[in-house]
């Protein structure tokens, strides 16, 4: 079985030692950043699978460097720490690009159970990305694994909207749309299955990597976002569409 390899930012003496000793156990070997600072550097320089990034740190902050990280070709699943325990400051680390997070102090099999649940959802999208044979993705999940593996797929037009998953741009009516990495991730997700109605539970297992139970108001935040962005009426939906007492959906 092939190793993989962790990048872990935590200034902590006592917590980031821990955690590459307990990822050791299920194959993955690490790398540990103190800063900010140096943490973008090593991981620009280097080959990770994933990244445990602590929130309050020296130099850059966790959200700074996940921003960092999200401007980098390639996609690496991200878990954050925060001894912060408000709703704002975990949703802030999803909605920047962050995959999950841990609050502190947190326990070494819940640590664990996430960081495996990340690696299969990579393994799942990349062997669903191996799987696409015509270079046009077949349904949402291919088109989730060509947004964040960098595979060329083809653009995605509906009206006055265009999406391009190689680039993760989105231009409406010629005008570049700036979105945040999961803005872009849910759009392209809905876009690929225009019609089909999705729940919020399903939209934050498929969007975010597994459900995060009782965020499906993460969600809600996203699609107003969105519709804010992207929608000419936000309050007459033309491209996301509330199906009532169901989810939402991308208009056929």
């Amino acid at each position: 079985m092939t190793r993989r390899r962790a990048l872990i930012v935590e200034d902590d003496p006592d917590i980031a030692p821990l955690i590459a000793m307990h990822l050791a156990d299920i194959d993955c070997d690490s790398e540990i950043s103190v800063d900010g600072n140096e943490a973008v550097t090593v991981f620009k320089n280097g080959s990770f699978d994933l990244v445990v990034l602590d929130l309050m740190l020296p130099g850059l902050d966790g959200l700074a460097v996940c921003r960092e990280i999200r401007a980098q070709p390639g996609y690496v699943p991200i878990l954050m720490l925060t001894a912060k325990s408000s709703e704002f400051d975990r949703v802030l680390g999803l909605e920047v690009g962050a995959d999950d997070y841990l609050t502190k102090p947190f326990g070494i099999h819940e640590l664990l159970a996430r960081v495996k649940a990340l690696f299969r959802r990579v393994d799942a999208m990349q062997a669903s990305a191996g799987q696409a044979g015509d270079g046009q993705a077949r349904d949402g999940a291919d088109i989730e694994a060509a947004v964040n593996n960098g595979s060329s797929r083809k653009l995605i037009v509906q009206g006055g909207l265009t999406i391009d998953p190689d680039k993760r741009r989105v231009v409406l009516d010629g005008r570049e749309i700036d979105l945040t990495a999961k803005e872009f991730d849910l759009l392209c997700y809905f876009a690929a299955r225009p019609g089909y109605v999705f729940s919020r539970a399903q939209l934050l297992d498929q969007v975010w990597g597994y459900n995060h139970e009782g965020y499906e108001h993460t969600v809600n935040t996203h699609i107003n976002r969105l519709r804010a962005k992207v929608e000419e009426d936000p309050s007459k939906p033309k491209y996301i569409q509330t199906v009532w007492g169901v989810g939402y959906k991308f208009a056929e």
